[in-house]
């Protein structure tokens, strides 16, 4: 499996190489997906973490661990962060931001289900090896209104989740201020902004378009790890 150094694409046509950071994760951010969790609208983001070593390049095959039962994707919008950041302001968090992209939040479905019977944690489930196959980076300034982009998944031909990113219930620079008041984000760090209702399991030999409209598109295809 193949750890991710983060590709900015530029303008010009260059890029800028970056160490994987951390990736910080919000759940439950769309209210339709709340719905179809049967959860409820928290008071305040809900927060989790995944390691570096979760990352894994959309581009390649998508490499799912079969033998812990049924692995769902999250399709989600993700945002680099170029500058220390810490108990920050949402207008600094903006110039912060130094790339736009898409990831999944794969999650071992019934591992979690299982944990949260049980009270436990469930880092196993969300933050395995290959837990987050992020696309490369487009440079933040060819983006435009972080909270009007169209994001969509598509699963062998039929589309399982659309919406726009005005439908997040944390925008993201609300979320990115809160999450620095307890993790300092680091140059590296990834920021995963939640997913739309429509999630699901995937299957070996799946076929996968994941994008930004306008912004970002990758088509990839699932493999057993």
């Amino acid at each position: 499996m193949r750890y991710l150094d983060h590709c900015i694409h530029l303008a010009g046509g260059g890029s800028q190489q970056i160490p994987a950071g951390k990736v910080v994760c919000v759940g439950l951010n769309y209210r339709d997906h709340v719905k179809e969790m049967d959860g409820q609208v928290a008071d305040e983001p809900v927060i989790f973490l995944k390691p570096s070593s979760a990352l894994v390049p959309l581009e390649e095959p998508v490499a799912i661990p079969v033998e812990f039962g049924a692995c769902h994707y999250e399709a989600e919008m993700s945002i680099l962060i170029g500058e220390q950041l810490g108990d920050c302001t949402e207008e600094e968090a903006a110039k912060a931001i130094i790339g736009v992209g898409v990831a999944l939040d794969l999650t071992l479905r019934d591992l979690q289900s299982q944990f949260k019977q049980k009270g436990h944690p469930w880092d196993k489930a969300k933050g395995f090896d290959g837990a987050c196959p992020a696309s490369a980076f487009v440079d933040r300034a060819q983006v435009g209104d972080l909270q009007n982009l169209e994001l969509r998944f598509t699963l062998n031909g039929e589309v399982k989740q659309a919406s726009n990113t005005r439908h997040m219930i944390t925008p993201v620079l609300t979320l990115i201020a809160y999450i620095s008041r307890y993790f300092t984000l680091m140059p590296g760090d990834i920021v995963l902004t939640g997913t739309p209702a429509g999630v699901g399991p995937l299957s070996p030999d799946d076929q996968l378009t994941l994008e930004l409209v306008d912004v970002v598109s990758v088509t990839t295809s699932v493999v057993a790890r």
